[in-house]
């Protein structure tokens, strides 16, 4: 399939999402047209009648009446419309919102093919924006210039040939000259929404990584980087506007030629220096198809109009593929990820091999373990030695080679959301947001209580601190924990375990910078909370590791097997 085909395929699968609203926003202008033609018959009457007969405005009143009557019901056809058509966009917009958060969280975010986070947060956000202007106005004008001219022609010709016959000689040139200037807006559209994509994704990076230029002194040049790339979509804008306006100039040319026509022959008509009709023509019809004239070519005027929405639309959706094949915007379900109970997870590894991202240098090699369900057991060894890899491994989150395996299942064949639900992962560097310390606690369950938020806290030793602070649990604390010191935020992301019910707990260095007894307190909560689960702590803590069922080492490489000697569960 060609890239247009897929284009043009992918919005036609997405215009189903816009259900009812959408199919109101084509019907209402269509309903509006015949009304139209009603309208204009009516006004032309009048005029006749007031002109030519001199008839008194008291008989005339009803047909005026009717007139505004029509009026004001085809300005709330034009309002519903209008209205249908942005809520049916919206609704497509949040589908494909969803869609997108729903496949980019269906990933590994260690995934070397992942895009860069600006140019996913551009796909997310102005990408989809781009696409209100294709369902809210263009589809409904596209049906208006397929459908309304061909019927009010048809209206037309039986009443005068020759009018008729004008308007078939002049309304299909302009969507033939709208094509071939549609091709050249189509490029340019394509350029600009790459100009867009990479100066968003360039920004945003520059900016997650501005401490680090600012400390190499490299501000400057990214400064001006940001500058050429700013420069570079401003002159694509302006030649995709430029083409824009060219392409309304057409329009306007040959619509004012087909109306200076009707004129034209209407006046020569009426002055008898023309005379191609069988039979007189009467004030009535000539001021009927004087009024017609224009609103043949609106409906084509106005598809005119919004035509770069749909090459902007187009282009957005290019981009959007990139990140959303083709079948996945099709089929996938949108889901959630939310906590499941389940019984506790057996892990086994068979010649395990893990490498660093670019896979030229080994992590660690032909790794073997058995972990039974309901067993803790702890991983020591050298910071580098492939601990935290290990476990974001099992996690689903680092590529290997070999088998890995949870209850007898290889990982891949697990569902993502099945596999979340699961297991339980806590990082190095947990990720801690822009809110309350009860918020960040309740991130692990959306729907928890304030109660199990609180016994959440006091299990993580989160309440020792948080309670001393102005406002306890609500306390706001910044990005990334600004405000809060290492082993804090440590214990707020290590209270998100106690409101799981995960049968599998991957922790990596969950007792790091706390001292010998707060960490030896840690360890009751989390022995007493992981009865029955299966846990596997990444730690440089032999007290720690002493208090698992088994605890082996990684060292050159390689995963030593034989348990270290370690006191039984509950010896310090």
């Amino acid at each position: 399939m060609t890239p247009d085909k897929t284009k043009a395929k992918a919005l036609d699968s997405l215009t189903r999402k816009g259900g009812l609203a959408l199919i109101i926003a084509m019907a209402a202008p269509l309903a509006g047209g015949i009304l139209l033609v009603w309208q204009a018959w009516t006004l032309a009457e009048v005029l006749g009648r007031a002109i030519e007969y001199h008839e008194p405005a008291s008989t005339l009143l009803p047909a005026i009446m009717l007139i505004l009557a029509l009026l004001l019901v085809r300005s709330g056809l034009s309002a519903l419309g209008e209205q249908a058509g942005l809520s049916g966009a919206e609704a497509i917009k949040l589908h494909l919102r969803q869609l997108l958060m729903t496949h980019m969280l269906s990933r590994s975010p260690r995934a070397s093919a992942n895009p860069p986070s600006g140019v996913a947060a551009a796909a997310i956000v102005d990408q989809v924006d781009a696409l209100e202007g294709y369902f809210a106005r263009y589809l409904p004008a596209a049906l208006q210039a397929a459908l309304l001219p061909l019927v009010f022609g048809a209206i037309i010709l039986p009443l005068d040939w020759v009018a008729g016959l004008l308007f078939l000689v002049t309304a299909p040139l302009i969507p033939v000259f709208m094509a071939l200037i549609g091709w050249g807006a189509q490029i340019a559209t394509d350029r600009q929404a790459r100009a867009l994509s990479h100066l968003s994704g360039r920004f945003a990076d520059r900016l997650k990584g501005l401490l680090t230029l600012k400390l190499f002194g490299r501000e400057a040049a990214e400064t001006a980087g940001i500058v050429e790339a700013s420069e570079a979509l401003r002159r694509r804008t302006l030649k995709v506007l430029r083409i824009a306006f060219l392409s309304s100039a057409v329009l306007e040319f040959f619509a004012a030629l087909g109306v200076a026509g009707i004129a034209l022959y209407v006046g020569l008509t009426f002055i008898d220096y023309l005379q191609l009709r069988a039979s007189p023509l009467t004030l009535e019809l000539g001021m009927f198809l004087l009024l017609m004239a224009p609103e043949v070519y609106n409906p084509l005027r106005l598809f005119a109009s919004h035509y770069h929405d749909r090459a902007t639309a187009r282009s957005a959706m290019e981009e959007i593929l990139t990140q959303l094949d083709m079948a996945a915007l099709e089929s996938m379900p949108l889901t959630d990820i939310a906590p499941k109970p389940g019984p506790a997870v057996a892990v086994r590894l068979v010649d395990v091999t893990l490498r660093t991202p670019d896979r030229i240098t080994s992590v660690a090699l032909n790794l073997g373990l058995d972990v039974p369900a309901g067993q803790h057991i702890a991983l020591l060894g050298p910071s580098g030695a492939g601990k935290s890899t290990l476990i974001e491994a099992i996690a689903g989150l680092r590529d290997y080679t070999g088998g890995l395996l949870l209850d007898d299942r290889p990982l891949e064949q697990w569902p993502e959301t099945e596999l979340r639900a699961r297991t339980f992962l806590l990082t190095q560097k947990p990720r801690i947001i822009h809110a309350s310390l009860a918020q960040n606690i309740a991130l692990a369950r959306p729907g928890a209580s304030r109660q199990e938020i609180e016994m959440a806290a006091g299990r993580a030793l989160v309440a020792d601190f948080a309670y001393a602070l102005p406002d306890g649990l609500d306390t706001l604390v910044g990005e990334d924990g600004v405000g809060l010191s290492g082993g804090q935020a440590q214990r707020v992301a290590l209270a998100r375990l106690f409101l799981r019910d995960a049968g599998l707990v991957l922790l990596d260095e969950p007792t790091a910078h706390l001292d010998a007894a707060m960490e030896q307190e840690i360890a009751d909560h989390l022995l007493d909370f992981a009865s029955g689960r299966t846990m596997i702590i990444a730690t440089h803590s032999e007290a720690l590791a002493a208090r698992m069922d088994k605890a082996y080492r990684l060292a050159g490489s390689q995963l030593f097997t034989t348990p270290l000697p370690a006191p039984k569960r509950g010896v310090a």
